[in-house]
């Protein structure tokens, strides 16, 4: 990494694909399931160690993203994170609006992640949200109506921070369903790809916007409890996940093997975005910069 201060984005984008396995993404050596992500791996930075040392659920590991600490949390989105968020740093220390900071989710109970509880920040500096069914925090949406209303919000309001949730590799997971499960797989690959694309062509966010890719958590390997109907422990099939960057300020064609978590993504984009967290715990991946 360079000894600069001041880097090219000016917009990020993190976008969870929730739930999917390690064997299902890059550990599959055909890549059967993500042919798109396989190709954008080639424009930047792909993380093959990655790990959820925490709880590996769903609320909890959108918490680790966002906060930059691990921590037992309720998943069904009754419990807020004990920390502040990159969403309330961002919009104290730069003064922006709102309406610059978002939470897209296909699932409704994601809409805890725009606050914190510690008091200092408790209802303060929060994103905008939309979550669930119409955004109204209730139960799942479409992957594919999703998407619809991320154009929407990069359209109107050109975001500088973002995070998008896809949810259906994990809600198919859960029916049981392996067909269901690795098409959701397909289907939030194909769409990450629509949403680098979109962002490209979009005159405000083109050569200005980092996308960074990852996941919650995995799913138990084959043989363990549920297989991968279910997740939860601290089996490598629910801990292994993936981690991909694309952006102006990130190196090209770069596969990092040095194992890094999901903790490390909030402190590296403050860093990127330059603003302060103290309370996150993570470090800066430096090794993704140019």
């Amino acid at each position: 990494m360079s000894g600069q201060t001041s880097f090219k984005t000016e917009h990020v984008i993190i976008v969870v694909m929730d739930g999917a396995r390690y064997q299902e993404t890059f550990g599959d050596s055909l890549r059967r399931y993500i042919p798109y992500l396989n190709r954008l791996k080639h424009q930047g930075v792909l993380y093959t160690n990655f790990q959820n040392n925490g709880p590996t659920f769903t609320n909890a590991g959108h918490a680790s993203i966002l906060t930059g600490n691990y921590q037992c949390i309720k998943n069904n989105g009754s419990q807020l994170p004990k920390k502040p968020n990159l969403f309330q740093y961002y919009q104290r220390e730069k003064g922006i609006d709102k309406t610059k900071t978002w939470i897209v989710s296909s699932k409704g109970k994601l809409e805890m992640l725009a606050n914190a509880k510690d008091r200092k920040w408790w209802n303060r500096y929060m994103p905008m949200t939309y979550c669930g069914v119409k955004g109204q925090s209730v139960v799942y949406e479409g992957d594919n109506q999703n998407y619809e209303k991320v154009k929407e919000v990069i359209s109107a309001f050109h975001p500088r921070l973002m995070l998008v949730n896809f949810l259906e590799a994990d809600a198919r997971g859960h029916n049981g369903n392996w067909e269901g499960y690795v098409g959701g797989i397909k289907n939030i690959d194909f769409l990450i790809n629509e949403l680098w694309n979109y962002v490209q062509n979009d005159p405000v966010m083109k050569d200005k916007t980092t996308v960074i890719i990852t996941n919650d958590h995995g799913r138990h390997n084959d043989g363990r409890r549920s297989g991968f109907k279910e997740h939860g422990d601290h089996c490598s099939g629910c801990k292994h996940i993936f981690l991909m960057g694309l952006g102006p300020d990130f190196k090209s064609g770069e596969i990092v093997e040095k194992e890094a978590g999901l903790i490390d993504i909030s402190a590296t984009i403050a860093h990127l975005l330059e603003f302060q967290m103290p309370t996150s715990k993570g470090r800066v991946l430096t090794e993704m910069f140019k």
